[in-house]
């Protein structure tokens, strides 16, 4: 871990991962034992979706983006920046590990204007991440929780949580971006998951098709980190362990992409 010593490490967990938090706790420990900085990142798809059939609302997605009136961002705001990032908090803190939640509005710092292109609604794309607020947290001993609940001109949008996990990450200067979620990685064309993939190899599968979907969000944001000098992993959250794995350098499940 030595490399990565002082150095932050932003962890996006899916919703697929959230089952498994107690093996990922295990690892943000370790790894702030080590030296290790990392941010926790978090989304929380499947818990929008739940609340929004309890009021009879069907989900509705284009390109892996869910679309968002202005009655989804109130079930977006209240599932990621209040439920899903408050019980994570509180199992942090609970666990020894000191965490702080913060929505990207938060002092501002991650600032998004509304996508047009697909109109989503109250959905935005970053503009500037300022990193202050999560490096001061770091600094004070505290482990930032992220939501991905941004500041728009004209209030909250909901932002991907994959893109900003990327934004975040270039933005702080990680060394490592790691996407716990519900897929082994990246596949190939014949349908086998690629341990390893340069930028420009991943840009190709992006522009032939063989990367779709909801997994486009997330190979553009580790193009992102991996511009800012990251290395980035897509991996399988039920993985035990999948943090610490790839902190060490090991190799280990999942898709590790590189300049």
């Amino acid at each position: 871990m030595g490399a990565m010593t002082g150095r932050p490490v932003v962890i996006k967990l899916g919703g697929a991962a959230l089952p498994h938090r107690e093996a990922v706790l295990r690892d943000l420990t370790e790894a702030r034992e080590a030296g290790i900085q990392p941010i926790l990142v978090h989304g929380g798809g499947p818990v929008i979706t739940e609340w929004l059939k309890r009021i009879g609302k069907q989900p509705t997605f284009v390109d892996g983006l869910r679309v968002t009136d202005a009655e989804t961002l109130d079930v977006a705001t209240m599932a990621l920046a209040g439920k899903v990032n408050k019980e994570l908090v509180a199992t942090l803190n609970l666990a020894g590990t000191p965490a702080v939640g913060l929505a990207g509005a938060d002092g501002g710092w991650i600032r998004a204007r509304r996508l047009t292109s697909p109109d989503l609604g109250f959905v935005g794309e970053v503009v500037s991440v300022d990193p202050t607020p999560a490096l001061a947290l770091i600094s004070a001993g505290y482990l930032p929780v992220v939501a991905p609940i941004a500041l728009g001109d004209e209030g909250l949008l909901n932002i991907n949580a994959d893109t900003v996990a990327g934004d975040i990450a270039r933005a702080v200067g990680a060394a490592l971006l790691i996407f716990l979620t519900d897929v082994p990685g990246v596949k190939d064309a014949s349908g086998q998951v690629s341990g390893h993939l340069t930028a420009a190899q991943v840009k190709a599968m992006r522009d032939d098709g063989t990367i779709a979907g909801g997994m486009i969000p997330k190979v553009q944001a580790c193009l992102r980190a991996v511009d800012g000098g990251a290395r980035a992993v897509i991996a399988d959250g039920a993985d035990p362990g999948a943090i610490g794995i790839h902190i060490r350098g090991e190799i280990g499940n999942g898709t590790t992409i590189t300049a």
